[in-house]
């Protein structure tokens, strides 16, 4: 095992065991949302190193003016490996804080919680809560006793029960993981929802995703708008709110957000998505999706426990949610954040490249925009008064680390197609 660092302050050299040398340690420094958390923690004056696995993919947050101290960790994520590398860079930079937005890490650290926790604070909610809100299959039964809608879905462990499926659910229909993340400790995978259209979709999709274990929804598919809550909650107190809505997302039906906008919360999904994370006292932050059907009516998609990579619209529409997940974590007094700007604007161009592109090459698909429509939209956006994910004139060089890698990023994607 080899950990590579870099120190970028040379007062920092000279580490003195036992002292606190950093404020917080950002795990995953190759996501959108590490970037922010490191531009957040480091502008108020907090002291910032970052830490990623062997990705082959490049990692902004290195880049970045506030990030103070950048270690790459010679395993895959979610091994022991990791682990002792993360123990190791934890030992050396005395860091105060562990914020982690991946879901492979959040699976290993939950494994070695109570081992780490001697070591550093942990900027996740507490295992009962976290282990219902990574499971969609356990949010679900409990959105549906809340009285909170949910799309109409049965539990597919294997091909052979794929006609059962169809039978109860029909078709276009939606694949997910009952968990993101499934392996062990000597190799994980992420694994991501999947729209099938043909019975012989929901085979293949059915087999590729159980196979390294685990089960799958079967879910109805809602094509309408995506919405999603963000929640910053803890000690019986909601400390602040956010909504926003995803026009586009890599891949284009259900993938991540490249194109958003804050909006103002709306009160159905407002007060169904607080009953729920208040239900499962799920503290710290937590990003409750919905989706609405063709009539407006919203069903629950999923909890994400963990900064998302759409966090910037809200830290640029006015609600620092990694500060305030910092201020929690160290117990520090946090203020109520009555309000926030919507109409904010922001593109992770990258994303919306491939997206446009992949809407070219799934055309006539259910639920994808026609290419001609698509290019349109693709082009329109640029007329529009946004920000962009990386982009931010007083820390340039992360935008430049982005593009330089996002060639390298593209052919990683197309070889995962073709194999």
């Amino acid at each position: 095992m080899r950990i590579e660092t870099d120190e970028v302050r040379s007062h920092d050299s000279q580490l003195v065991p036992g002292e606190i040398v950093y404020d917080a340690f950002v795990l995953n420094a190759r996501l959108r949302q590490s970037l922010v958390t490191v531009r957040s923690l480091g502008r108020r004056g907090l002291r910032v190193a970052a830490l990623e696995t062997l990705d082959g993919l490049p990692a902004p947050a290195f880049s970045s003016r506030w990030c103070q101290r950048k270690a790459v960790c010679q395993a895959y994520e979610g091994t022991k490996e990791h682990l002792a590398s993360l123990e190791q860079v934890l030992e050396a930079t005395g860091a105060r804080v562990l914020i982690v937005s991946s879901d492979g890490t959040i699976e290993m650290i939950r494994r070695y919680r109570e081992r780490l926790e001697q070591r550093v604070r942990v900027a996740l909610a507490q295992e009962p809560a976290l282990a219902i809100a990574v499971s969609k299959e356990r949010t679900l039964e409990i959105a549906r006793r809340l009285g909170v809608g949910v799309p109409r879905a049965v539990t597919v462990g294997a091909v052979s029960e794929v006609g059962a499926a169809l039978h109860e659910i029909g078709l276009p229909a939606v694949v997910k993981p009952v968990e993101s993340w499934t392996g062990d400790e000597q190799q994980g995978v992420r694994v991501a929802s999947r729209l099938v259209t043909t019975p012989e979709e929901a085979r293949r999709a059915i087999a590729e995703l159980t196979r390294y274990g685990g089960k799958t929804l079967f879910q109805q598919f809602i094509s309408g708008r995506r919405e999603s809550l963000s929640f910053l909650y803890a000690h019986g107190q909601m400390y602040a709110r956010f909504a926003q809505w995803v026009k586009r997302t890599d891949p284009p039906l259900g993938g991540t957000s490249v194109l958003r906008q804050s909006i103002a919360i709306p009160p159905d999904i407002g007060e169904q998505g607080e009953r729920l994370v208040r239900e499962i006292e799920l503290e710290g932050y937590s990003e409750v999706e919905f989706r609405r059907d063709s009539d407006g009516h919203p069903y629950l998609m999923e909890i994400n426990p963990r900064l998302n990579a759409s966090i910037e619209v809200a830290v640029r529409a006015g609600i620092d949610f990694p500060y305030l997940l910092y201020q929690w974590v160290t117990g520090e007094r946090m203020d109520v954040v009555e309000g926030y700007r919507p109409g904010v604007w922001m593109r992770h161009l990258g994303g919306d490249i491939a997206t446009t592109m992949a809407s070219v090459r799934q055309r006539g698909r259910t639920g994808v925009t026609p290419p001609v429509k698509a290019i349109g939209e693709f082009c329109a956006s640029f007329f529009v008064p946004m920000g962009y994910d990386y982009v931010d004139w007083r820390d340039p060089l992360p935008m430049w680390a982005a593009t330089i890698g996002y060639p390298r990023q593209l052919w990683r994607q197309a070889k995962e197609r073709l194999s």
